[in-house]
């Protein structure tokens, strides 16, 4: 019986387990790629120490190289008062930066921020799928200008709006990841044959499905791919600077 996880964790998947999860790889290799056509060649990188930062550093490292950029500094931290102020501290002798990932939420990567200005004062802040679950992302001061690249959240407004008009409150921004699974489910099941095998052929087909989050789709790997875009905080908004495509090629 095949299972549609809300997990981010690639280490789960296979053997019939598909994971709905926004995976960090994905977003990091998106937001390299966007930066490094932009112009950035050095890149910095900030990495909680956690299972979390562990995969960010290899993807990060793995994208920037294979874009044609540099890694001068990369810096791991502690989650412990001013753990980020002394990496950033040890990078800065390697400064100035085109552009540091933080690979943490908006919260820790607003306060870690200002800190690398200091000694970059140019540099572009890069940041993963974690902002675009932090709704205050775009009202922190701290990462005006930064990019950062997640999921689109054009049908996710409409969603949004939906359900505040039914339940009087906003919906839990991963709420989008049960709504899309069972979409999918019920896609798929319209033409399944009662007492045959369910269809999990179907989930692995390479055209994708359209959700609430765009367009994605399931490698061999059970991992959801999908189609992201790269927002930048701008005046206290999210501005798309290069839209998600709208669905693969085979």
């Amino acid at each position: 019986m095949p299972v549609l996880s809300f997990s981010n964790d690639a280490s789960v998947a296979g053997d019939g387990v598909y994971l709905m999860g926004y995976a960090p790889s994905q977003s990091i290799e998106r937001v390299v790629s966007y930066a490094r056509s932009r112009g950035v060649t050095n890149f910095g990188g900030l990495i909680p120490n956690s299972l979390y930062g562990t995969r960010a550093s290899t993807t990060f490292l793995r994208a920037v190289e294979a874009d044609g950029g540099k890694v001068v500094s990369l810096q791991t931290y502690d989650r412990s008062a001013g753990a980020m102020a002394a990496a950033v501290a040890r990078m800065a002798k390697d400064a100035p930066f085109d552009g540091v990932l933080i690979a943490d939420s908006g919260a820790a990567a607003a306060a870690g921020a200002p800190l690398v200005r200091k000694a970059s004062p140019q540099v572009r802040i890069l940041g993963t799928e974690l902002w675009n679950s932090d709704s205050g992302v775009s009202a922190r001061a701290g990462l005006e200008g930064a990019w950062f690249a997640s999921v689109s959240n054009g049908f996710y407004r409409q969603y949004a709006t939906k359900y505040r008009a039914r339940f009087g409150t906003a919906p839990y921004r991963l709420s989008s990841l049960g709504y899309d699974a069972v979409l999918l489910t019920v896609r798929i099941a319209r033409d399944w044959k009662i007492g045959a095998p369910f269809p999990e052929a179907r989930l692995r087909s390479g055209e994708g499905y359209a959700g609430i989050d765009g367009a994605f789709r399931f490698g061999r790997d059970g991992v959801a791919e999908r189609a992201l875009e790269v927002q930048e905080i701008r005046d206290g908004a999210t501005t798309v600077v290069s839209p998600a495509p709208a669905g693969f090629d085979k």
